[in-house]
């Protein structure tokens, strides 16, 4: 056998190996929930809720941190509802649309789920 048949032969089993492997590890749709969730709450814990002056909190006995803890059944759901997912087998690309009301400021995020991770590849406000 030539040099260039093996080598051919070692790409294309190479290549089948990637493909089941990517098959086999492509997350699910509650994965990504778990995932948009754990990234939204860090957001509004991190950037919303330090915001939010304290003196607000003060005003209406409001501990911001421990409200989002106490809204993620929420935070679930909107996220559950808002997500359409497109599997390809091997990878998913999700499209979460938040829009709570008219009155907020929407969000759109562009994922992809791949070797059991997620990357986020655009976060817009609308």
């Amino acid at each position: 056998m030539r040099l260039s048949t093996i080598m051919t032969y070692v790409v294309g089993v190479g290549l089948v190996v990637l493909g089941v492997t990517m098959a086999k590890t492509n997350p699910s749709q509650a994965e990504y929930e778990e995932y948009a969730m754990q990234r939204l709450t860090k957001y509004l814990k991190s950037d919303v809720c330090k915001k939010t002056p304290k003196m607000l909190e003060n005003l209406i006995k409001l501990d911001c941190d421990k409200l989002v803890d106490s809204a993620s059944p929420q935070v679930r759901e909107l996220i559950a509802g808002t997500t359409e997912r497109q599997d390809f087998i091997i990878f998913s690309i999700y499209r979460t649309d938040l829009k709570l009301n008219s009155w907020l400021p929407s969000y759109t995020f562009e994922s992809v789920g791949a070797f059991e991770s997620f990357y986020t590849y655009s976060a817009e406000q609308q």
